[in-house]
């Protein structure tokens, strides 16, 4: 009989072979292709990448919220082990709030402006935990005291808040419904960077205090070194590496990920000026054959043109780069 504690638990989030389309002007263009990785609960990884990486379209098809031009083309996503419908927008409904919720970026757009803050926080506890207006309002209290704003400011409306207090507030609005999963897209983008370190430290005491596993976007490989586990770089709606924060700082793998560290400045090691990633990402209309990278990376080989390399497992993580042959014979998706 098997010890129960050598059976590996199930993970709280599991997405498996992802796919997702864009149409444009009656033609299906590939945004995402073969995203697989799994998450489990008190657990945090970030998905770095420049704009038009996939990271956001990845996030967005997890919480069932693709815009209405895109279409999952393929995979799955689990939520405790069981299949989620994230390509049906009337079946994702109880799953949003409750089991996963989303902190969007620009607050201010987010945000009502007609509406005070505390209105809005008490507004999912009211339809999907079915409160009484009261027990809401005591509910969006108590959120706004967690995310470090006096109860007393839910009363303010939204511009009479500072950018950081904004955030705080979306902070509260995604977790009013107890869910175990919160997606963070790019929730410091605007920000300076004292509050960006403040939200940040914030979202990592949350997420030790509630068990949360969290999702973390951004464009930014520096926001992501002491408030997540791992980090998964993107690029051209691939995976191209995924392993622990530390180890892919201090040993990147895929030629990007260390061009992406090269760009960040660092004083300690000497490095004050950014050094940028030369050339473009390539947009969705015209993704290369081969490895996307290929035409900005150094160490690009014939290989590159014709293959695309498979994502596979090394004693550091996983890794999507022919500089790394690798020995399975698992197929990938086609280059489409």
């Amino acid at each position: 009989m098997n010890n129960p504690s050598s059976i590996p638990a199930i993970p709280l989030l599991a997405v498996e072979r992802l796919a997702v389309d864009y149409g444009l002007k009656g033609v299906s263009l590939p945004a995402i292709r073969d995203v697989t990785f799994e998450l489990h609960s008190g657990k945090a990884v970030a998905l770095v990448g420049e704009s038009g990486s996939g990271k956001t379209t990845t996030a967005m098809a997890i919480a069932g919220l693709l815009s209405p031009n895109a279409v999952v083309s393929g995979g799955e996503v689990r939520y405790r082990g069981s299949r989620i419908p994230i390509d049906d927008d009337a079946a994702m409904r109880p799953h949003r709030w409750r089991d996963t919720s989303v902190i969007f970026q620009g607050a201010m757009n987010a945000l009502n402006p007609v509406q005070r803050v505390s209105n809005q926080i008490a507004e999912p506890c009211r339809l999907k935990l079915g409160m009484s207006r009261k027990a809401a309002t005591e509910r969006a209290a108590e959120l706004l005291e967690l995310v470090g704003i006096s109860a007393e400011r839910g009363a303010a409306y939204p511009h009479e808040l500072s950018g950081g207090m904004r955030q705080r507030v979306m902070i509260a609005m995604a977790l009013a419904c107890h869910p175990s999963l919160v997606i963070g897209d790019e929730p410091t983008t605007a920000l300076d960077v004292i509050t960006q370190a403040q939200i940040l430290k914030l979202l990592a005491e949350l997420r030790s205090r509630l068990n949360l596993a969290l999702i973390l976007i951004t464009h930014d490989l520096s926001v992501v070194a002491e408030s997540c586990d791992r980090v998964m770089i993107m690029y051209a709606g691939r995976i191209v590496e995924d392993g622990n924060v530390a180890d892919i700082f201090a040993n990147p793998m895929h030629p990007y990920s260390r061009l992406l560290i090269e760009s960040i400045p660092d004083p300690q090691q000497g490095r004050r000026v950014v050094r940028p990633i030369p050339g473009d990402p390539p947009t969705l209309q015209n993704r290369p054959s081969g490895c996307a990278f290929r035409y900005r990376c150094p160490s690009a080989m014939a290989i590159c043109a014709t293959d695309i390399p498979r994502l596979i497992s090394t004693g550091q993580g996983r890794v999507a780069c022919h500089l790394y042959p690798s020995t399975n014979e698992e197929m990938v998706s086609p280059n489409v």
